[in-house]
């Protein structure tokens, strides 16, 4: 039987969210593995100029991004388990690593630029 979509039941701006840390820990300047408990701590969030953001090769719109500065979609993704509060801002959980939002190829854009 397939996984079941959205098991946490994310609301859109969770899930939009998750993906773009979920691509930050892949950024070896933003992101640092922690062997012990499999997180991959986040020490810097992307800052937008204009209307976009750029993510590792990917440019995203800031639209799909504002879950970034708002502390509910924080407090939501800590309280599913999907990341973990630090004392040098947050990592990513195996569970969160490994969490299918389905929105990848929807904000994540090539780069042109």
């Amino acid at each position: 039987m397939p996984p079941k979509a959205n098991p946490k039941k994310l609301n859109t701006l969770q899930l939009k969210t998750l993906t773009l840390v979920q691509e930050l820990a892949k950024d070896p300047e933003a992101a640092t593995p922690d062997p012990a408990t499999g997180n991959i701590r986040i020490g810097r969030l992307p800052r937008p100029h204009g209307n976009h953001f750029h993510l590792g090769p990917y440019v995203v719109s800031k639209a799909d991004a504002t879950g970034l500065d708002n502390q509910g979609v924080w407090m939501a993704l800590i309280r599913k388990g999907l990341i973990e509060p630090t004392d040098q801002g947050m990592a990513l959980t195996p569970e969160g690593q490994d969490y299918e939002t389905g929105l990848r190829e929807t904000i994540l854009h090539g780069s042109d630029h």
